[in-house]
């Protein structure tokens, strides 16, 4: 599981749905879709301390600053390792804030010559995102 500490810095609601925007501590920017509103649950709030986690099977790669394409979690990575198998291949990607661990289809890996060193994007869909309460 991929883990990040920040703050939310932004809440947009619908009805009951929250678009929750965190920033990490170096900035980077998490949105997440949650089922509940600040109504319902009291951590919603601007400045409140969360964890950002999501499985390494949400994170795909794309080409180093994607712009058109519909996700909302775009973070500039280089790619540090690759431990190929068979079918999926597991890569660590560093970060502003970290590291980030993906598991894609090793085809995937080869057909984009992930290698490390390559400069990429991790995407991750808003839904795939959970937050936590600190």
């Amino acid at each position: 599981m991929n883990r990040f500490e920040g703050h939310i810095s932004e809440i947009e609601t619908d009805g009951g749905l929250s678009l929750v925007t965190v920033k990490t501590v170096k900035d980077l920017e998490f949105r997440s879709i949650v089922i509940d509103t600040p109504d319902s649950a009291p951590y919603l709030k601007k400045n409140q301390k969360v964890e950002v986690l999501f499985k390494e099977t949400e994170v795909a790669i794309g080409p180093e600053n994607i712009k058109d394409i519909s996700l909302s979690n775009k973070i500039p990575c280089s790619v540090e390792a690759v431990d190929k198998s068979t079918l999926l291949s597991s890569l660590d990607l560093k970060c502003s804030e970290g590291r980030i661990r993906s598991i894609i289809s090793t085809r995937s890996v080869r057909e984009l010559g992930l290698v490390p060193g390559k400069s990429v994007s991790a995407l991750i869909k808003l839904n795939e995102v959970m937050l936590a309460p600190l």
